[in-house]
């Protein structure tokens, strides 16, 4: 989103204003060991499993399936991947100091129409030989992928790109849900639901269970396509991703659903074998 040729807004102005610190335009990521991509990749597989595990639970697990590893290297590769123990939400949970936290305000509350709330969450996904970082946004009633992006790094920038895509495309809902994470509470980011007349809810911390479609999402796409692939490269698996999120919305149905598909449910399509299709 950096434009180093932009004559009227320096690479520091527009740092700025998309809420990115400057150091970060200029970092360039060091190479990963091979055995730390595929030890990072086993302890995603485990945290999933249980996202209560933290670092000694993780690294218990570990030491029955024979492999042995220390503690500190656990906790090191842990917070490279944006995960941390006891309550199973992200790093990424953790507001900015500067930010403002917004109290949750879903609970109880109907949702039965798409568009009403939406959710979004990031989640780490291994690679061949490194990692990314992908951030989806959902339509809660549905279920419904509406829009989502990677990157290498936690700035907000490619969660804004997300939220404007879909806005873009959907309209506005009547309220967005995420965690607390500093991408989330971000000025440039909440701004842009405020523009757009968006009700902006927050979980309660270490509530994992305040956004569990979008929880539900990750295990389904790591333990059905992520964990059986390979990507070498970042446009690999964005076009892997782009596939598979295509599958998900319009072939695969969901026994919550009727066992009818997120894009039948969202546009309001007949059940394929009912009287009525």
């Amino acid at each position: 989103m950096v434009e180093p040729s932009n004559q009227q807004l320096s690479i520091s102005r527009q740092c700025q204003i998309l809420d990115l610190n400057r150091s970060t335009y200029y970092y360039r990521p060091k190479p990963i060991k091979p055995e730390d991509l595929e030890l990072m990749r086993t302890i995603d597989e485990l945290y999933l499993q249980n996202p209560s595990s933290g670092s000694r639970s993780i690294r218990r697990q570990l030491r029955r399936q024979g492999q042995k590893v220390n503690r500190k290297r656990v906790q090191r590769l842990m917070r490279l991947m944006g995960i941390e123990a006891v309550y199973p939400k992200p790093r990424t949970s953790r507001p900015h100091p500067q930010h403002r936290v917004y109290p949750y305000l879903l609970r109880d509350r109907t949702i039965d129409q798409p568009n009403q709330v939406w959710a979004a969450d990031i989640t780490y996904i291994p690679m061949a030989r490194g990692f990314m970082y992908l951030v989806a946004i959902m339509d809660w009633h549905s279920r419904k992928i509406l829009s989502w992006r990677i990157s290498n790094t936690m700035e907000p920038a490619f969660c804004i790109d997300a939220l404007e895509e879909a806005l873009s495309h959907y309209g506005a809902p009547d309220t967005f849900n995420t965690d607390q994470g500093a991408q989330f509470t971000s000025n440039a980011f909440t701004q842009v639901l405020k523009d757009n007349q968006v009700s902006i809810s927050m979980d309660g911390r270490g509530r994992c269970q305040d956004n569990i479609f979008i929880e539900r999402l990750w295990w389904t796409l790591k333990h059905q396509y992520i964990y059986l692939h390979s990507f070498d490269t970042g446009k690999a698996l964005r076009r892997g991703l782009a596939g598979w999120i295509k599958y998900y919305n319009q072939e695969r149905g969901h026994s919550s659903l009727d066992d009818r598909t997120p894009d039948e449910v969202y546009y309001d399509f007949p059940h394929p074998f009912s009287e009525a299709a």
